[in-house]
């Protein structure tokens, strides 16, 4: 995808490299809350699922209004393409489907600061669960593509995720989550996804 060997060296992220990056921090982030700080498991619990809930909306803002923008200029097109275009025209590289720590770690700073000024000290449970649902979101992404999910609501995720990338990609931008899908009239039309039974069930490898 680069010219440049070193560049290209940092595109490519084994699946659990996040899971190796972030667990840590999220044991991290409990520590802070409940050892240092005090806070009673009931309040981290709380804070940990609006943490959760902030993900799924942080999710679908950027895959539908950063991923899916669509610029005119040669340059907009070009940082497109590497953003997100190339995930749609090669979906099952591997090597690309979780996010590079290149882009993970400032957004991740850059979101802790907002947690902290929104927040104050109750911002580590908070981010525990906004880096749990991130977390979540690039295993389930790696594995709607690569594993077969063949029952279940794993198996709804799989077509839910599928439809976006082989029927229509303006429709179904939550891919942990469908929750704010259906807020913002996103979500694929009923039934839709039922055409993709077959095709996902003869796909899995």
């Amino acid at each position: 995808m680069f010219e440049s060997g070193f560049m290209e060296f940092f595109s490519h992220v084994h699946p659990v490299t996040p899971l190796v990056i972030y667990v840590p921090i999220v044991g991290y982030m409990f520590h802070l809350a409940v050892g240092q700080r005090g806070q009673p498991l009931s309040g981290v619990a709380g804070l940990f699922a609006i943490g959760l809930l902030i993900w799924t909306l942080v999710e679908y803002t950027m895959h539908r209004w950063v991923f899916h923008y669509e610029p005119r200029s040669h340059w907009g097109k070009q940082f497109h393409f590497l953003l997100h275009g190339v995930h749609h025209d090669y979906p099952n590289d591997a090597s690309r489907l979780v996010m590079p720590p290149v882009v993970s770690i400032p957004l991740a700073l850059f979101f802790y600061l907002i947690l902290l000024g929104i927040f104050r000290g109750l911002a580590p449970a908070v981010f525990a669960g906004l880096i749990t649902g991130y977390l979540f979101y690039d295993m389930v992404h790696y594995a709607t593509h690569h594993f077969p999910m063949k029952r279940g609501v794993w198996l709804w995720l799989k077509k839910y995720h599928m439809r976006h990338h082989y029927q229509d990609d303006h429709f179904g931008y939550g891919v942990s989550s469908p929750l704010w899908d259906y807020v913002f009239g996103t979500r694929a039309p009923r039934g839709e996804e039922k055409a993709l039974s077959e095709f996902v069930v003869t796909s899995d490898h």
